[in-house]
């Protein structure tokens, strides 16, 4: 079994369960508009119940208090993360394709305003047992995340030299940091502000080979091993260059001089020979 078909497992609801799963719907969305309109902290679980059209007492039969109604929030974006693991197992689209789809789906519903996002992620730290549903739920998620970033490694796309559990932590922070940071600002695209952080995060996890034309190169994905590569100066998926034997060159890099030894020929011309 694998990590997501362990935590995809569920049992079907009855009649009864899925009209809780609709009212627990209909209390969270009514509170996600009022915490967008006038912050976490000014809302009432009266203002929710009102907005929800349902009894006062009914809010607390589905959470305890006003902080819990943001534990529906991390489950939706854990199915979230689940949904970009069946289509990354799937193998239908890249793994690029797949994180860069799932990146701007976890913003979509915190992220329909900065005093929205301000308002969330002051309410989520601010309560114990609320902070530690959360962090199990993001814990979760990782996990999930980290068996993309593996499968992305046996497909060639993802270097082999960072742990896959490392490169989904560091996804998950960029996604988290860039909210937060467009949050403080006066105003500003959060897609383009996720664009920019995805970018980043894959020009540090792709995997560099040269493009099918390396030969002789150690592999990363089968680890043969054989004689020094010929370079056609192509690389896969980056606006890098490769220099001699397949080696990276960075744009603007100042290029060494090869090495050299004088060579005598047989007719007593002294010559040079790279090295």
């Amino acid at each position: 079994m694998t990590v997501l078909q362990k935590h995809a497992q569920q049992i079907t609801p009855g009649r009864r369960e899925r009209r809780r799963i609709e009212t627990r719907e209909k209390l969270f969305r009514a509170a996600m508009r009022l915490f967008a309109e006038r912050g976490f902290f000014e809302t009432t679980t009266e203002d929710i119940t009102e907005a929800a059209d349902v009894g006062q007492g009914t809010f607390f039969n589905y959470f305890p208090t006003k902080h819990h109604v943001l534990t529906v929030l991390s489950e939706k974006q854990l199915e979230k993360v689940m949904a970009a693991g069946q289509e990354a197992e799937a193998g239908n689209a890249s793994i690029h394709d797949v994180l860069h789809r799932l990146i701007h789906r976890i913003a979509e519903e915190p992220g329909r305003s900065q005093a929205l996002t301000r308002s969330l992620m002051t309410a989520f730290i601010s309560n114990d047992a609320v902070r530690e549903l959360v962090r199990e739920t993001m814990a979760r998620g990782r996990e999930i995340a980290a068996s993309m970033m593996a499968l992305g490694q046996q497909r060639g796309e993802i270097r082999h030299d960072r742990k896959p559990a490392d490169m989904a932590m560091t996804f998950q922070r960029g996604v988290l940091g860039t909210m937060l940071l467009w949050a403080m600002q006066p105003e500003g695209d959060l897609h383009a502000w996720l664009e920019n952080t995805f970018r980043d995060f894959w020009a540090a996890v792709e995997c560099r080979l040269l493009k099918n034309q390396v030969t002789g190169y150690r592999s990363q994905v089968t680890g043969e091993s054989k004689s020094k590569p010929k370079v056609n100066n192509e690389v896969t998926g980056h606006p890098r260059h490769a220099g001699a034997y397949g080696r990276l060159q960075v744009p603007g890099e100042p290029r060494s001089k090869p090495k050299v030894k004088p060579v005598v020929a047989k007719q007593g011309i002294v010559m040079r020979k790279e090295i």
